[in-house]
């Protein structure tokens, strides 16, 4: 699994002192930047090559403003045209929420799923379970 740590910033908070819940998408959708990464390398918005097609959020435990988070990333299923991201975010050793997200390969310019290469499947493959 790809890993990052982050420091809740305060702005995440909600009043009980707890990261909101609209924290924890923000938060993965950042840790996905190596998966981007083998789309579009220089993540030139002009050049992009994924949609999201669905995102969700399972919350398991409470996260805290002032306390780093480990953001785990892996590839839980790759499929022809499209992919799904398993993503965890974890404090003082337990897992506080899971999320998966949907991805697909896209050709913007014909508005079209576009199939995976052997590539880009062989790089996703790195990251899987």
């Amino acid at each position: 699994m790809l890993s990052e740590t982050l420091m809740p910033r305060f702005s995440e908070t909600d009043v009980l002192g707890h990261i909101n819940n609209t924290a924890l998408p923000v938060w993965f959708e950042a840790a996905r930047t190596p998966i981007f990464k083998i789309f579009t390398p220089d993540l030139n918005p002009h050049q992009w090559k994924l949609i999201v097609a669905k995102v969700e959020v399972t919350f398991k435990g409470e996260l805290f403003y002032g306390q780093q988070v480990e953001v785990k990333t892996a590839i839980e299923k790759v499929g022809n045209s499209s992919f799904v991201i398993l993503q965890q975010a974890w404090q003082h050793g337990e897992c506080c929420a899971e999320g998966r997200t949907v991805m697909v390969r896209y050709d913007f310019a014909n508005k079209t799923s576009q199939a995976l290469n052997d590539r880009e499947k062989a790089e996703l493959a790195a990251y899987a379970l």
